[in-house]
């Protein structure tokens, strides 16, 4: 099966099969057969009309339109290339129905079905994290007031091993969406340690009196319950200074597995200069969401190590493969604050 294109005013993606008609055989016999022209008819010895495939007669005139928009030279090569559209293995009681399959499989990619979760195949599940993504749109008045707030306050509930989590890093963003801070923290031992953490700060006076001070100079903020990929390193704090790249993918639904497959052999090529971070897939949230996390010493630094990946037999293969499984993409630079364990 062959897709094909139309030139630059239009795309028209046209599924072709190249199969020798008198190869095609199955129970119900061969349902249609073409002459030299392209057209399609019943096969030899029987009567009736393609009236009863509606479907079939559609693809057929699709396919003979596209045709006509090619060049002579082009539609000559189709013509040439045995185009068939067949149908095989019908039985007469249910043409209708099978027909119906048979034309919905050209079009919809068949996945093998699968009993695991992806959270299951695609996370360490022996150390069981947890991370919640925090996204805080500060007032621009007050983003000062807000660093200075979360300064006094989440860098002692990170110390405090009465409470089962970690401030893995705190950021305002630098370019992207302005006056945005972003927190990201680690729950060791998955969700029974996040329901604890809600629990014990929900008696915390100071943490109550600081949500309420913080809850004046937000505009809005959303957050993501996330898991980490099996194949990139844990976030451990690092010297600084360095600046951080979030690059953050919505991926179509039901193309996570696909993504982590490439992905595991494609994060060799950026572990070189210790750029990579972690990476994460959201569980709760805005789902088939994944976040990348990079480090760089300055914006030029960043700038050529993502050109010398390309030099990088392989890595252009990645983003071949893995850009059509996305639906939209985002990039902030971020600067961290000095309450952040990751400088």
């Amino acid at each position: 099966m062959e897709i094909g294109t139309s030139s630059t005013m239009t795309q028209v993606t046209v599924f072709v099969v190249r199969q020798n008609v008198n190869e095609i055989k199955g129970s119900g016999g061969l349902l249609c057969r073409q002459h030299r022209g392209g057209a399609l008819s019943p096969p030899r010895g029987q009567t009736g009309s393609l009236t009863l495939f509606p479907k079939l007669k559609m693809a057929t005139g699709v396919l003979q339109r596209v045709r006509g928009g090619f060049s002579p030279a082009k539609s000559r090569a189709l013509s040439a290339g045995n185009l068939s559209l067949c149908v095989r293995g019908l039985s007469t009681s249910s043409n209708r129905n099978r027909e119906d399959s048979w034309f919905r499989s050209l079009f919809v990619r068949k996945v093998d079905p699968r009993k695991d979760a992806h959270s299951t195949l695609l996370t360490k599940n022996e150390e069981s994290n947890l991370y919640k993504i925090q996204f805080h749109n500060v007032k621009p008045e007050c983003l000062d007031a807000y660093n200075k707030l979360c300064e006094d306050v989440l860098p002692s509930i990170h110390a405090d091993k009465y409470y089962p989590c970690e401030l893995v890093g705190t950021w305002n963003t630098w370019y992207g969406e302005q006056d945005q801070a972003v927190h990201l923290w680690r729950y060791r031992g998955g969700y029974p340690a996040l329901t604890e953490v809600m629990n014990k700060l929900r008696q915390n006076k100071e943490f109550t009196a600081y949500r309420k001070e913080r809850g004046k100079m937000l505009l809005s903020r959303r957050n993501q319950l996330l898991l980490e990929f099996s194949f990139w390193n844990e976030p451990v704090p690092r010297d600084g200074p360095n600046i951080y790249e979030l690059r953050s993918y919505q991926l179509r639904p039901g193309t996570m597995i696909e993504w982590g497959n490439y992905w595991a052999r494609a994060i060799r090529y950026r572990q070189r200069n210790r750029e990579a971070v972690g990476g994460f897939f959201s569980q709760i949230g805005d789902l088939y969401m994944v976040h990348h996390l990079w480090a760089y010493k300055d914006l030029q630094s960043r700038e050529d190590t993502r050109n010398a990946v390309w030099q990088q037999e392989g890595w252009h293969e990645v983003v071949y493969y893995t850009v059509p499984l996305i639906q939209h993409m985002d990039s902030r630079v971020m600067i961290p604050t000095k309450a952040s364990p990751l400088q």
